[in-house]
């Protein structure tokens, strides 16, 4: 069974939203956008792109759907340790794993918890944040699962989502 990727799972309204506050943190993200919409054709320009308001560009680029696999990591890495924190900081408490702020000590080996740590977190974070806890709890299984015992299991004992 192939379900889209977490990121594409976010609404696409949502997706507008963060990759508008990507391109507005980071000169680098608003190039890596303008080369993406550029690279599908369509007669657009460099130049045009650069200039139109972080808000239009984002929905240009959710629209046509120009971001690829390391753009989608990127993106989502931004949401859940940059721009909101929140969940992946309740995760990691629930779990019993050092963090700053939702950010882990590089030094961390995986795994990083048991398997019953992160059961309880994985519900914690579901009580908590619903389906954005749902969310990134499946971000973290696709792109981080070894880091993370069990998850894979309480993530398929949930009802399936449907994507917008």
């Amino acid at each position: 069974m192939t379900t889209s990727s977490p990121y594409r799972q976010l609404a696409a309204a949502r997706r507008v939203e963060l990759v508008t506050r990507a391109i507005k943190s980071s000169r680098d993200m608003r190039a890596v956008m303008v080369t993406r919409m550029v690279s599908r054709g369509g007669g657009f320009r460099p130049q045009t792109l650069l200039q139109w308001p972080a808000e239009k560009l984002a929905r240009e680029v959710v629209r046509l759907g120009a971001e690829n696999a390391d753009d989608e990591l990127n993106l989502l890495n931004l949401l859940y340790v940059e721009f909101e924190p929140q969940i992946q900081a309740a995760f990691l408490d629930a779990a019993g794993v050092k963090h700053e702020n939702g950010q882990m000590p590089e030094a961390l080996e995986p795994p990083f918890a048991d398997s019953a740590a992160v059961s309880r977190a994985a519900a914690d974070v579901l009580a908590r944040f619903g389906d954005d806890g749902r969310l990134y709890l499946v971000t973290i299984a696709k792109y981080n699962g070894a880091g993370w015992p069990g998850l894979d299991a309480v993530l398929a004992s949930l009802p399936s989502a449907t994507p917008e």
